[in-house]
């Protein structure tokens, strides 16, 4: 017997909307193999991904002289976890680094070691945003192993004959220096005035002054090569440590993502590691 035109439409449409939910169950990629969506296989991404800006290339640090252990260490961590990234660094004295960087010195990120120095950088307008204190820094007496000049305090620093390297009073190191012999109300005369706080602790190591006036992550960072003795004037002279990434930033993006991963739980704990102080 012939279906009435009306009935062989019905069965048609019947098979249409069958057919499209077996198509639709066999493309769930909840199970089975090879069945995931093209969101799910990378054909679309999301837009948290589309958002992140890539990180790559070079990133240029302008970092006191103090940090170059640490920032070493979070410059491998950076290269690690952005393939294809190299963090270069430049470490000095912070006044000098701020000169540089005004005067139109390429750079992505300043790290300085007093918020003195960070404001010749702000106060040019070279800074993008504002610079964020991440550590502190305190001094401490470094003298050569076995103190061989019986160096007991600040004062001893001011007796004949005693030789003594300071940072010069431009440089963060020196400035601290000041305040604290100035605190104990002590005069001493140096014999050099280094223009970062490596260079007088490497007159401590290689025994060519018999003390100078460093930070305490400088004492650590020298391994027992040095001896380093508190002194109660030096909480008159605490240094904060201010970073920013820079405005005409080559590599903005890696900027900010460097300056994350300081301010980061890692970054903490390599600077804490280091015997910086938290801010």
């Amino acid at each position: 017997m012939t279906s009435s035109p009306r009935r062989a439409g019905v069965a048609a449409l019947a098979a249409l909307v069958l057919g499209a939910g077996l198509a639709a169950c066999g493309s769930d990629g909840g199970s089975g193999t090879g069945g995931s969506s093209g969101a799910a296989s990378g054909g679309a991404a999301s837009p948290s991904a589309a958002a992140s800006p890539q990180i790559s290339g070079t990133v240029t640090v302008f970092a006191a002289a103090s940090l170059q252990e640490a920032f070493t260490e979070l410059g491998k961590t950076f290269e690690s976890a952005h393939p294809g990234t190299t963090v270069r660094f430049n470490f000095g004295g912070s006044s000098s680094l701020a000169q540089s960087i005004v005067s139109g010195a390429p750079a992505d990120v300043f790290a300085a070691a007093s918020s003195k120095t960070m404001k010749t950088v702000t106060d040019a307008g070279d800074a993008a945003g504002s610079p964020q204190v991440f550590v502190r820094n305190q001094l401490e007496i470094a003298v050569p192993k076995g103190n061989p000049a019986h160096i007991g305090s600040l004062a001893d620093l001011a007796h004949s004959g005693v030789k003594v390297a300071l940072c010069a009073k431009e440089v963060p190191c020196g400035a601290a220096a000041e305040q604290a012999l100035a605190a104990g109300g002590v005069k001493v005369v140096p014999v050099t005035l280094e223009q970062d706080v490596k260079g007088a602790l490497t007159k401590v190591e290689l025994g060519e002054v018999d003390a100078a006036l460093v930070y305490r992550t400088d004492v650590k960072s020298a391994q027992g090569k040095v001896q380093g003795i508190d002194f109660p004037e030096s909480a008159k002279a605490i240094n904060d440590y201010p970073i920013a990434p820079l405005a005409k930033a080559p590599n903005s993006a890696a900027a900010k993502a460097f300056v994350e991963l300081v301010e980061s739980a890692e970054g903490r704990r390599v600077l804490t590691e280091a015997g910086f102080q938290a801010p």
